[in-house]
C-alpha cells in the first residue's frame, strides 16, 4: 500500500487524539500557563527534559517550574546563576543535575538578553526559504553553546558522553542527532491545534521535523514510513518526508497520535496487528 492510500486512516487516528486531555503528556504542563513568554520557557524548559519514563519526566519538570514560579519568563529574565543556584541542587534527573538546569536557565536567560525571546534567538538562524529547519536547529544550537557557561558551572565545564551537561539540551543535526527534544519544542511552539500551542507565528509548521523517539521509530518502520533501520537526522527527515506526502503544509500534525500509538502497544505483535487495522481501515475508505 502507497502511503498515500494511508491517509484517511491516519488523519482519522490524529483527529482521534487532537484534544488537549487524550494522552498523559509533557505539553500539559505547559499548558497551564496562559502567557505566550511562560509558555516558551516552560516549553524549552519540558523539551530538555523530555526524556526517561514519563511519570518520571512530568515530576522532574514539575519540580523546576516550582522553582521557577508562577512568571516563569519573568523569572528568566532576572535569574543569577550564583544567586539563584540553591533551589536547583536537589533536583536529578537521569543524568542530568542541578547545576545543568542552572546552566540551562542561564542559557535562556542569554536568549532573552540577547534576542528578546528564544523564538527571536532561534530566527537568527531560520531561513524560510530553506527545505526544512535543519540548518536554523544547527544554527540554533552552535550558537547556544557559545553563551557563556563559566557563570552557571563556576569554571569552565569539561564534558562528555558520560556527563554531557547543558550540551545535551542542545543537539545538532550535524551530529547525526535526531535532535527529538529540539523538534517536539518546535512542534509546541510552532504548529496550532487543539494539542500544539502555537505560541511562534514566523515559523512554518510545513518546515517541521518529527521528534523522533523510540514509539515512532517503530510505528514508523511498521507503516513503512522510513527506509532507515538506524535512529538520528536520516530517519527522521525520511520520516517527515512520507508525512509530508499526505500533508505539505503541516506534515509533523501526525506526530502525536503515531507517538501514543507506539506507547499503546509496545508489544511488536499487538502494533503490527493495529497497523494492519489501519491498513484495511485506509483501504474501506478508498472503496
Amino acid at each position: 500500500m502507497r502511503i498515500e492510500e494511508l491517509k484517511p486512516a491516519l488523519d482519522g487516528l490524529y483527529r482521534s487524539f487532537n484534544y488537549p486531555d487524550s494522552a498523559i503528556d509533557p505539553i500539559q504542563i505547559v499548558r497551564r500557563f496562559e502567557r505566550n513568554d511562560d509558555r516558551e520557557i516552560v516549553g524549552f524548559v519540558a523539551g530538555a527534559l523530555a526524556f526517561g519514563r514519563v511519570m518520571s519526566v512530568l515530576q522532574s519538570i514539575e519540580r523546576v517550574v516550582a522553582v521557577m514560579g508562577p512568571e516563569p519568563a519573568a523569572y528568566v529574565r532576572r535569574f543569577d546563576p550564583r544567586r539563584d543556584a540553591k533551589p536547583f541542587a536537589s533536583i536529578v534527573h537521569r543524568w542530568t543535575r542541578g547545576p545543568d538546569l542552572v546552566a540551562l536557565v542561564w542559557q535562556l536567560k542569554q536568549m532573552l538578553d540577547r534576542s528578546g525571546s528564544v523564538e527571536g534567538f532561534f530566527l537568527e538562524g531560520y531561513d524560510p526559504s530553506a527545505e526544512d529547519i535543519e540548518n536554523a536547529i544547527e544554527s540554533f544550537s552552535t550558537r547556544a553553546l557559545a553563551l557563556d557557561l563559566r557563570s552557571a558551572y563556576g569554571r569552565v565545564p569539561r564534558f562528555s558522553n558520560r556527563a554531557p551537561g547543558v550540551p545535551y539540551f542542545f543537539a545538532q543535526p550535524s551530529k547525526g542527532s535526531g535532535c527529538k527534544r529540539l523538534n517536539l519544542f518546535l512542534r509546541w511552539m510552532v504548529r496550532r491545534d487543539a494539542l500544539d500551542l502555537g505560541v511562534w507565528r514566523r515559523v512554518s509548521p510545513s518546515k517541521l521535523i518529527v521528534p523522533l523517539d523510540t514509539h515512532v521509530i517503530r510505528v514508523g518502520r511498521c507503516l513503512r514510513l522510513t527506509t532507515y533501520t538506524s535512529p538520528g537526522w536520516k530517519m527522521a527527515r525520511d520520516i517527515t518526508a512520507s508525512l509530508r506526502r499526505l500533508d505539505p503544509d503541516d506534515p509533523v500534525k501526525y506526530d502525536f497520535s503515531l507517538c501514543h500509538l507506539g506507547m499503546r502497544h509496545r508489544n511488536v505483535s499487538s502494533l503490527k496487528a493495529e497497523v494492519r487495522r489501519l491498513k484495511a481501515d485506509a483501504a474501506a475508505l478508498q472503496t
